[in-house]
């Protein structure tokens, strides 16, 4: 009967053609002694209904509606033993009725596109047949889907702090983090969130889990490459997990855009909030005093003369809000911002001419610095930060590091960077399997530790069971036919049969990495002596370096970004040539180059198995992929477009490439960026069995001391060895910084 109805109004909601289905079905089986009267008024109620929804610009859409009604009324009361008698009286409503405004009324009534009351239009109440616990979850879907509708097609960039007209920054950050004039000290500022679903590209990322971070405590987010870390910053910050709107929400994820303002007047407009109550203040005092002075406007004037209570109504009505203002801008420090936004640069290694200096000036990866510091400068209630250590050099680091212990909101930060989650997090949270692990009060390696014992724990348990079920078992199948031990076999049946569903542990994560062997080659391998380069004459970025390579080499280069480290990599790969000095170098000698931009280098509209094929030809697909599997690119990950691959599964194709290629020595810039901390542990360990050589330059304290016997430091031209480990590197940067107030301002481009 559902589908004569869809048939003959096709554009009908059908939540609305099954409750007419049900409405007319219920009253024609009825067996009240008014059973005749509930059919009619059944009748008389449907028809009105659909009638609304039929089209009223066509004449004969009420036959049409009183034909259908009568046919599917006759086809009820034929198969009940029922006759139709009562004369039918059809309205058509003239107004839409609004069902949250009435009482007592249809539960089915918000589901309709019109508001219609289904009762109120039969004339009498009744109990609806609705189940309201599923109604409430299809208006909780239908709620879903017009959220994404509004922002399906707006490029979400607020999180991403952004400078870009086109994009309207300041009104999406305006909408994700309204302003709450007067204090918000009342409201709780911790986030509790139960239920928790993200997926993205039909890929299930958390299922039915909970989302807990309390006010105030660092939480460092951990867990595989690919898991969905990412995914789950970027829902928090535009707000499609409901975050209560009172707490504002930064998300540091990518550089800045370039342009001609000053890096410190950067730093000032990331809080557009500020920026906009001190541009609402100049307004309403401008506002006040043409108030205090206002003249009539002349006879000649179209305009309307304002009356004296209009004025002072105006007037305190400026005056209240002139007054909230200076409140939030009080609560805000706003008078301090310049001397914070100044000292936030300069722990980042802005110098004081270089914070005046225009935003397109710079790097990239300054660039990454000053959005850095543009929400460091915002303090937003949650501030989010997508591994902020990738693109920053040892000292930042440890500015950064010193900072966020001291940060009074909320911080969420996915990093795979042990030393500073071990610094910075008072939480950690293990996101794996769709679900999300706490483990509270304790650092990165309390948590390694912890999570190791729990999965033996488990495992143990497991086998356990495994055991028990399996005694059971073999005790039921010796004695199931046995007269006299038939009823202990029975009983140790229904003991299996009630025992709970097992389910394995979840499998030890494990990577390896390994680097093919080498054969031997005679001195030298690669020696540079005396070597100046410089991109202007005049202006070298590094002099006179000597630096000598050889096969059991494991050399680290530090220093501060934009000090010449990578400038040092590719005078020894070739890449640039030496402007003063030599770089001499074996004739067979293959270096394997990782460059810190190596996505640049990959096809990501090709797969990792494809583009290796192409790079380094001569193998079988499956040899690829048993390649690629055991940099942990398995399964179908391998096979499908790069692009779709985290930072992280990206960097292990590389590594896998780089593999293939046979090198004798690695020429590693960044190598841990994006990886998670298994795969650092596994490059660590085949970095150490490589039999060739091994020069990087990195920020990770953790990776150089596991791999690196020396340590260069490159900084003012100058590329020198260092006396010590990188520990002992680390202290003396932090004791330059208590000299100096802030961590060395010198170290700039």
């Amino acid at each position: 009967m559902e589908h004569e109805i869809v048939t003959c109004l096709p554009g009908i909601d059908p939540v609305l053609s099954e409750y007419s289905v049900g409405f007319l079905s219920h009253a024609a089986t009825s067996t009240s002694p008014d059973a005749d009267q509930e059919l009619q008024e059944a009748i008389d109620a449907v028809t009105n209904i659909l009638l609304d929804v039929a089209d009223s610009k066509d004449p004969s859409s009420e036959k049409k509606v009183t034909d259908l009604v009568d046919k599917l009324v006759k086809q009820l009361a034929e198969s009940h033993g029922k006759k139709v008698g009562a004369k039918r009286t059809v309205k058509r409503l003239e107004n839409t009725i609004h069902m949250a405004s009435q009482k007592n009324v249809s539960a089915t009534a918000g589901l309709l596109e019109g508001g219609v009351d289904l009762d109120a239009v039969a004339g009498r109440k009744m109990e609806s047949k609705v189940d309201r616990k599923k109604l409430e979850k299809a208006e909780k879907k239908i709620k879903a889907k017009q959220d994404k509708k509004i922002h399906k097609n707006v490029e979400y960039e607020a999180s991403k702090l952004l400078v870009d007209p086109e994009e309207n920054y300041e009104e999406f950050y305006m909408k994700v983090n309204p302003l709450q004039l007067g204090s918000s000290a009342g409201k709780s500022k911790d986030i509790k969130l139960d239920n928790v679903e993200v997926s993205i590209s039909g890929k299930r990322i958390l299922t039915d889990t909970s989302l807990t971070l309390a006010y105030g405590r660092r939480y460092g987010l951990v867990g595989q490459n690919g898991i969905g870390k990412s995914t789950l910053l970027r829902a928090l910050s535009r707000r499609e997990l409901p975050v209560p709107a009172h707490i504002t929400i930064l998300h540091v994820e990518q550089e800045i855009t370039g342009d001609d303002t000053p890096a410190i007047q950067a730093v000032l407009d990331a809080d557009v909030w500020r920026k906009y109550l001190l541009a609402e203040q100049v307004r309403i005092s401008k506002r006040l005093e043409e108030l205090d002075n206002y003249k009539p406007p002349s006879e000649d004037s179209d305009e309307e003369p304002l009356t004296k209570s209009q004025i002072e109504k105006e007037r305190d009505e400026m005056d209240a809000l002139l007054s909230d203002i200076h409140a939030k801008l009080s609560e805000m420090q706003s008078d301090k911002a310049e001397s914070t936004a100044a000292s936030i640069l300069a722990g980042l290694g802005f110098s004081p001419e270089r914070q005046k200096l225009a935003t397109k000036t710079f790097s990239g990866g300054w660039r990454m610095r000053l959005a850095l510091a543009r929400a460091l400068f915002c303090k937003p209630d949650l501030l989010l930060l997508d591994e902020p250590s990738n693109m920053l050099d040892v000292p930042s680091i440890t500015f950064l590091s010193e900072y966020l212990q001291t940060y009074e909101s909320t911080i969420l930060v996915v990093s795979h960077d042990r030393a500073f989650l071990n610094e910075v997090a008072t939480d950690i949270i293990h996101q794996h399997s769709e679900r999300l692990d706490y483990y509270k009060g304790g650092n990165f390696d309390a948590f390694y530790a912890t999570k190791e014992e729990r999965r033996k724990t488990a495992q143990r348990e497991y086998e356990n069971q495994l055991a028990y079920r399996k005694h059971l078992q073999q005790f039921i199948d010796k004695f199931r036919y046995n007269a006299a031990k038939s009823s202990e076999a029975q009983s140790r049946i229904k003991k299996l049969e009630k025992l709970p569903v097992l389910e394995p542990p979840e499998d030890e994560y494990n990577v390896v990495f390994k680097f093919p062997e080498v054969e031997k080659l005679s001195a030298p391998i690669i020696q540079m002596t005396n070597v100046s380069f410089a991109y202007t004459p005049g202006n070298p970025i590094v002099s006179n370096v000597d630096l000598d390579v050889q096969l059991d080499s494991r050399i680290g280069i530090v220093g501060p970004n934009g000090a010449g480290k990578t400038t040092v990599l590719k005078l020894l790969i070739g890449a640039l040539t030496p402007t003063g000095g030599t770089i001499s170098q074996n004739p067979r000698l293959r270096i394997g180059f990782f460059a810190q931009h190596h996505v640049d280098g990959l096809d990501l509209n090709d797969s990792a198995v494809g583009f290796c094929s192409k790079q380094v030809p001569g193998r079988t697909e499956e040899e690829y992929r048993r390649h690629l599997g055991a940099f942990g690119i398995t399964g179908t990950t391998g096979i499908q477009k790069m692009g779709l691959l985290s930072g992280g599964q990206k960097s292990r194709v590389a590594f896998a490439l780089l593999s293939l290629k046979n090198p004798h020595i690695l020429v590693l810039d960044e190598p841990s960026n994006h990886l998670d901390v298994e795969a650092m542990d596994a490059l660590a360990l085949a970095l150490r069995n490589f039999a060739g050589g091994v020069l990087m330059v990195s920020h990770d304290v953790t990776m150089l001391d596991a791999v690196c016997t020396k340590l260069w430091v490159c900084d003012n031209g100058k590329v020198e060895a260092f006396d010590g480990d990188i520990k002992a590197y680390k202290k003396r940067i932090i004791a330059q910084a208590g000299q100096d107030g802030v961590v060395r301002q010198n170290h700039h481009v």
